[in-house]
């Protein structure tokens, strides 16, 4: 079997998962080729101010005179991107801390749960808050870097329970007696039998990061010039879109927040079935008369 061929069968034949994906493509095309969704180029480019959707601006114009339409096209990049950054950067912390901490066991495995568990029970929103205000929550470095250190802790304990489960197992004993060092074992020997849960919790962090890089955005600990889904909304929050006629400045990127996490979720029904072959749809054959 190609590697990937249990991946591409189990989200083509489940009806959420597929259409997850496709939501997920799109998102993914806005991002890297805007211009095929607008033809005004320049998401800061000024207009006449508070216009109504039409022909010309089809979400209409907000209180700077900038089309709505092509921000929230523009804003998809970064909104995105600190999804899949975030996402990869908290999994491999999650992998490194919970597989290790399983797989060795001893004192190495009481520290590393000891450092998971403080993570697990701290307050993770107002931790964020602190931390992006005095560090500077505008710089994307920072903001990646927040996000990742209060993201890790719920996956790295699923992947330590999934690995436990591994540890006595015969291949495992096998490489052992083969003289296979740690680092080989958990890399080519565990990892490979946890694929569809590392992917789940990469989907897991990912809409994590994209609500919570939106709500510091909402509420100004962002970079207010970027063009982002969340620096759309604290600006629409500023200028009293809502009172003053501007509704599709709030429901365009609210909606789009919505639906890209909404992708992320319904694509975990395509692991879920590659980790439980439980929860994987019976096929009844035509039985011929």
């Amino acid at each position: 079997m190609r590697p990937g061929a249990g991946v591409l069968r189990a989200v083509v034949g489940n009806k959420k998962a597929l259409a997850g994906a496709i939501m997920l493509a799109i998102f993914v095309i806005a991002a890297i080729v805007p211009q095929l969704f607008t033809t005004i180029h320049n998401p800061n480019q000024q207009f006449a101010q508070m216009l109504p959707p039409g022909s010309g601006h089809l979400l209409g114009t907000n209180a700077f005179g900038q089309d709505i339409w092509t921000q929230l096209v523009y804003g998809t990049r970064q909104s995105l991107f600190v999804c899949v950054m975030v996402g990869v950067l908290a999994s491999v912390v999650s992998i490194i801390i919970g597989v290790s901490a399983a797989y060795l066991g001893g004192l190495g495995e009481d520290l590393l749960s000891l450092l998971t568990d403080v993570f697990l029970v701290i307050p993770a929103l107002p931790l964020i808050i602190v931390i992006a205000a005095y560090a500077g929550g505008g710089k994307m470095p920072v903001l990646i870097g927040v996000l990742v250190i209060t993201g890790w802790s719920y996956g790295a304990r699923q992947l330590r329970a999934q690995a436990m489960s591994l540890r006595n197992r015969d291949f495992l004993e096998s490489a052992r007696v083969r003289g296979e060092r740690a680092s080989y074992v958990i890399v080519f020997e565990i990892l490979p039998t946890m694929v569809s849960l590392i992917a789940a919790n990469f989907l897991g962090i990912a809409l994590y990061a994209l609500l919570t890089e939106a709500g510091l955005q909402f509420i100004g600990l962002g970079n207010s010039s970027a063009n982002s889904w969340g620096t759309m909304l604290h600006w629409a929050q500023t200028n009293e879109a809502l009172q003053t006629g501007q509704q599709w400045w709030v429901i365009a990127p609210g909606l789009a927040i919505g639906l890209l996490g909404a992708s992320f979720a319904l694509l975990n029904y395509a692991f879920d079935e590659i980790g439980n072959p439980a929860l994987r749809p019976v096929r009844r054959r035509k039985v011929r008369r």
